[in-house]
């Protein structure tokens, strides 16, 4: 095997160790986003996210991890769209936000007085 078969073969482990690694980050976004829906009582649309940045970044430990993050949507009443967000670094959940409905709840409260 010489250096440049070498070379292709460990840049295609990488490219492949990166996909199913991305893949098992979607798993864990999708339901953490599930979860964070389910106790706020509203609705996860379309049982999706979207990847929206990744970035290497540095763990409690210091040590060298990809942090990930997702987009997706959610409903208070199915007649509506708010965004929700969720990061991971690594294979753990660092943040989910779904408090839009919250603060949409918020303003129209604020507006009416």
């Amino acid at each position: 095997m010489t250096l440049a078969e070498l070379v292709v073969l460990v840049l295609l482990a990488g490219g492949v160790w990166f996909w199913f690694d991305s893949l098992k980050a979607r798993e864990a976004g999708i339901e953490a986003a599930r979860r964070a829906c389910l106790r706020e009582g509203v609705q996860f649309l379309d049982e999706t996210v979207v990847g929206r940045g990744l970035r290497l970044a540095r763990d409690e430990r210091g040590h060298a991890v990809l942090r990930r993050a997702f987009e997706f949507e959610y409903s208070s009443s199915g007649d509506d769209r708010y965004p929700g967000a969720v990061v991971l670094e690594g294979r753990e959940v660092i943040l989910v936000d779904v408090s839009a409905h919250r603060l949409a709840r918020r303003a129209v409260v604020i507006n009416l007085h």
